[in-house]
C-alpha cells in the first residue's frame, strides 16, 4: 500500500510538473506577443520648430529699377550715370532676363535732356554686356518743378521670405489663461535671419540648387598623381619667410 501510495504520489507530482511547465511556456509566449504591440519608435519633441518650414524663402519675379539723372559732357553721359548703368548691367547679366525698359519723362524741363541721353544709355548698356532689346516708353510728369528721372528696369529673380516678419499671433506673457504656457519657440523666431539670408545671397538660384561643377584642372591632377607614384608628398609646398618686426623699418 505504501508502494502504491508512493507510486500515486510520484505520478501526481510528475503531472503537476508538466502542468507547471506548460503554464510557464504559455506565459512566456503571451509576454512575447504583448511585446510585439509596444510602440518603440522614438517620437520627436513637440517643442522643436524648424524656422525653414515656418519662414520659408521663396523665389519670386520682381522688377529691379534704377533712376538716372543724366547730364551731358564731352564724351556723352557723365561718369556717375555711366557707373550706375554699369552696375545695372552687371546685375542684369547675373539675374535678369527679358527686355530692358527705359521709361522717360513725357514733358517738363527734363524731357529734352532725357531724350538726348537715350542713345548714350543704349550705347552704355551694349558696352557693359547687355544684349537684350531696349523698350522705350514715357510717363507723364505731375509736377514740372521737380526733377524727372529716366528709369531703367528689368525683371529678375529675387529671394524673399514668403510672408511678412513681425507677426505675433499669440501672446508670449499671457496671464489670463494657460493656452500659451507651452515651452515652444515664439512664432516670429528666425524670420529676421531668413530675411537677411535672402537679401545677402548673390544669386537667388543658389537657394534652389547647387551650381554646375567646373572642369577639373588636368595639369594639377597629373602633378599630384606623379608625385604619389614617385613616393613624394603631393601637397603644395608653400615657402614662407619669417621677418623680424624690429627689422622692418631698417
Amino acid at each position: 500500500m505504501s508502494i502504491a501510495s508512493g507510486g500515486v504520489r510520484a505520478g501526481f507530482s510528475s503531472t503537476k510538473a508538466r502542468a507547471a511547465r506548460r503554464l510557464a511556456l504559455l506565459l512566456g509566449a503571451t509576454s512575447l506577443l504583448a511585446g510585439c504591440g509596444v510602440n518603440r519608435m522614438a517620437e520627436a519633441p513637440t517643442n522643436t520648430v524648424d524656422v525653414r518650414a515656418r519662414h520659408p524663402i521663396a523665389l519670386v519675379q520682381r522688377q529691379r529699377s534704377v533712376d538716372l539723372f543724366p547730364t551731358q559732357d564731352r564724351d556723352g553721359l557723365d561718369s556717375r550715370t555711366r557707373s550706375q548703368i554699369a552696375d545695372f548691367a552687371d546685375r542684369y547679366t547675373r539675374t535678369g532676363h527679358g527686355p530692358v525698359s527705359v521709361i522717360m519723362p513725357q514733358s517738363g524741363p527734363g524731357a529734352a535732356s532725357a531724350a538726348a541721353s537715350l542713345e548714350g544709355i543704349r550705347r552704355e548698356l551694349a558696352h557693359d554686356g547687355v544684349r537684350a532689346s531696349v523698350l522705350v516708353s514715357h510717363y507723364p510728369v505731375v509736377d514740372p518743378s521737380l526733377a524727372a528721372p529716366v528709369r531703367i528696369a528689368f525683371d529678375a529673380l529675387e529671394a524673399k521670405v514668403a510672408h511678412r516678419c513681425g507677426e505675433w499671433p499669440s501672446d508670449l506673457g499671457s496671464g489670463s489663461d494657460v493656452s500659451e504656457w507651452s515651452n515652444r519657440p515664439y512664432y516670429n523666431l528666425g524670420c529676421a535671419n531668413q530675411n537677411m539670408l535672402a537679401a545677402q545671397v548673390d544669386d537667388p538660384r543658389d537657394l534652389a540648387g547647387p551650381r554646375g561643377e567646373s572642369p577639373a584642372d588636368v595639369m594639377m591632377r597629373m602633378r599630384a598623381i606623379k608625385k604619389v607614384r614617385d613616393g613624394a608628398d603631393p601637397a603644395t609646398q608653400w615657402s614662407t619667410k619669417a621677418a623680424s618686426i624690429g627689422g622692418l623699418g631698417n
